[in-house]
């Protein structure tokens, strides 16, 4: 692991509320927080969040370069002092042309069918937590505008009220149907909404839902696990009603809500709510050869459906896991899979689990390009990859996407987006106080890392205009806070990740490799390959010097 993040940042004026994790998030991250952290402040501020903070009386030095353990962290990006590569057609490789804002970042996955998105990233799955209910209008609408692909989590249509299935189909899902045509209200051609499907989903007919109302708009996603725990998502309730309805849906609900002795301490308030969990796949099989053939039997279910595009989730299992999902999506060709690690973040999970089990991002990541290589020296055409796990910042994403080139095309970032959903309806609630109960605002005021940016909309979002410009002055009353938030915050991850590409040389995201990469220590190298950072181009420089 490596040495833990500081709690606060001098030179950009942020600070964390708790305990900063890898990705410099919180390790609890709390909807009606007041805020400081980099992520927080950039939702606001945008790329000013780039640089130090009070041009003008100060000078910055960075304190991060001596490096512990092996993580993300643990990587520096490498910057080259002549050359220019990937410039887009029409641009010339002289000085007034190779400029940061000409780095084409826009990414592109799938096999046959090409998904577009603007920027290099996708959501972490928003399923049935009610953090993604409440906030589901801003992340929809934000990632739309924005243009890049979010993800729909497993057991929305199981734990909704209003949804009616019946003998294994589902005839009616207000809140699936919720999800899908915010998105798709503002959905210009780039990026995508994608539907998981866990093991009562399948059960419950999400597929055939999903492509019967929307055809070929939506993705379908198979889920194996994520990186913040190894057993089925939980959500938690606190209506002995609401718990029981979930019990007779078919959900394991700990403590069960139908025993007698439950419900009595459940009306004394020894016990205040219930934990839901889903099922575990694969149960029933016992080998790589079995889990092979019920996989590649679902794919060709789905594609019998009708399913043009399918993707595959998986967690931060072990070796043998990782190369299995590396090689079935390649065999099935599939469009895109995720491979998230430990440290990722969740609505749920049990928090020594999320702390304790599976493979911490880079390590898994780095076996991820090992193994895709593998397959690619095969002939095969390797399936499209996306990690995630505890990526936040740019510079993050940057490292993420070198260390698995040329096969990672997408970062999936979890957390670090909603964080923006969170604070525009804080701010539209204090603004518009009538709506504040439907908008799940949490402040009565605004806070005062808030109120020293401005006190209206346009004041305090540097990406509010780029929005009007978008949807029209007209429409702005209809764009939640928090979509606003969302531009705001990747217009300051696309120009930082524009910047270091272009330090790099890379004029397009497609030329990053490994090679832009270099490890800040001798664990680093061992664990993923690149080398330490005096080695990286030494035998070049001797060269030079004995030419």
């Amino acid at each position: 692991m490596s040495i833990g993040q500081q709690k606060s940042n001098d030179a950009l004026g942020t600070a964390n509320r708790g305990n900063p994790a890898e990705s410099g998030l919180c390790t609890l991250c709390r909807a009606d927080c007041q805020g400081r952290c980099e992520t927080f402040m950039s939702c606001m501020k945008g790329r000013k969040m780039l640089y130090p903070r009070d041009f003008g009386t100060i000078t910055a030095g960075s304190d991060n370069i001596t490096h512990v353990g092996v993580s993300y962290n643990s990587l520096r990006i490498q910057g080259y002092n002549y050359g220019a590569y990937g410039l887009s057609k029409g641009l010339s490789n002289g000085a007034d042309d190779c400029i940061f804002p000409n780095v084409n970042i826009e990414a592109e996955f799938g096999n046959e069918v090409k998904t577009k998105s603007r920027i290099p990233i996708l959501s972490g799955a928003l399923g049935s937590t009610f953090v993604a209910a409440k906030y589901w209008e801003s992340f929809a609408v934000g990632a739309a505008l924005v243009g890049y692909p979010i993800v729909v989590g497993e057991n929305v249509v199981g734990v909704d009220k209003q949804s009616v299935i019946e003998n294994g189909k589902i005839e009616v899902s207000p809140e699936l149907d919720r999800r899908v045509n915010t998105y798709l209200r503002y959905h210009d051609g780039y990026g995508a909404i994608i539907v998981q499907m866990n093991v009562e989903d399948t059960r419950n007919g999400v597929a055939d839902y999903v492509l019967r109302k929307y055809g070929d708009k939506a993705i379908i996603e198979l889920k194996w696990g994520q990186g913040a725990k190894d057993i089925g998502g939980e959500i938690q309730v606190t209506d002995l009603d609401y718990a029981i309805f979930l019990k007779n849906r078919g959900y394991i609900v700990d403590p069960d809500p139908t025993v007698p002795e439950v419900q009595q301490a459940f009306k004394t308030g020894a016990i205040r709510s219930f934990a839901r969990h889903s099922r575990l796949g694969y149960t029933d099989l016992s080998s790589s050869d079995q889990v092979q053939e019920a996989f590649m039997t679902a794919v060709a279910d789905l594609r019998k459906l009708g399913y043009k595009r399918i993707t595959l989730k998986t967690g931060s299992y072990g070796m043998e896991a990782l190369a299995m999902s590396i090689k079935l999506a390649t065999d099935a060709k599939l469009d895109l899979l995720t491979i998230d690690g430990s440290g990722g973040g969740t609505g749920m999970s049990p928090w020594n689990m999320m702390e304790s089990w599976g493979v911490p991002s880079i390590l898994l990541h780095s076996k991820a390009y090992e193994y895709a290589s593998i397959l690619a020296q095969r002939g095969k055409k390797v399936v499209d990859l996306a990690f995630g796990g505890g990526i936040a910042r740019e510079d993050q994403m940057f490292k993420a996407l070198a260390l698995g080139a040329p096969f990672a095309k997408m970062i999936c970032v979890g957390r670090a987006t909603m964080i923006p959903g969170f604070l525009g309806a804080n701010i539209e609630g204090v603004l518009n106080p009538e709506r504040k109960a439907a908008l799940n605002g949490n402040w009565n005021e605004l806070a005062k890392s808030v109120a020293e940016i401005g006190t209206k909309p346009e004041e305090i979002f540097a990406g509010y205009y780029d929005v009007q410009k978008k949807v029209g002055a007209a429409e702005m009353k209809n764009i939640p806070f928090g979509a606003i938030a969302i531009w705001t915050l990747c217009d300051k991850l696309a120009a930082g990740l524009q910047q270091l590409l272009a330090g790099a040389r890379r004029f397009n995201i497609s030329e990053i490799s490994r090679f832009d990469l270099a490890s800040g220590n001798r664990e680093t190298e061992r664990e993923t390959g690149i080398p330490f950072i005096t080695e990286v181009q030494d035998e070049a420089a001797k060269r030079l010097l004995n030419s």
